[in-house]
């Protein structure tokens, strides 16, 4: 039985990934889909302080203020609901 193969395209996708993190030490962090701008609609309402989502699980993490942890890194909350993901701008 001979294995599939998968093609490769050089063109990148116009959908982001289903889970993302502006983070830079998390795991979900990837600098080529932040560079192009991703924006969150959760709930039907566009989100501008959204450091990390997940789409297929539905939920979102919020800054809250300029509230800080004990090592000094955003305090945030999990907000769950439906999230849709999409580049601000499109692909040239």
């Amino acid at each position: 039985m001979a294995a599939k193969s998968v093609k490769l395209t050089d063109k990148p996708s116009d959908k982001p990934p289903d889970r993302l993190s502006n983070d830079s030490r998390s795991p979900f962090y990837n600098g080529e889909s932040l560079k192009r701008d991703v924006g969150i609609r959760f709930k039907g309402v566009e989100k501008t302080n959204v450091s990390e989502y997940c789409v297929s699980e539905g939920w979102i993490r919020v800054e809250v203020g300029k509230t800080k942890d004990r090592y000094g890194n955003p305090l945030t909350i999990k907000l769950t609901g439906p999230v849709e993901a999409f580049y601000k701008d499109k692909m040239k």
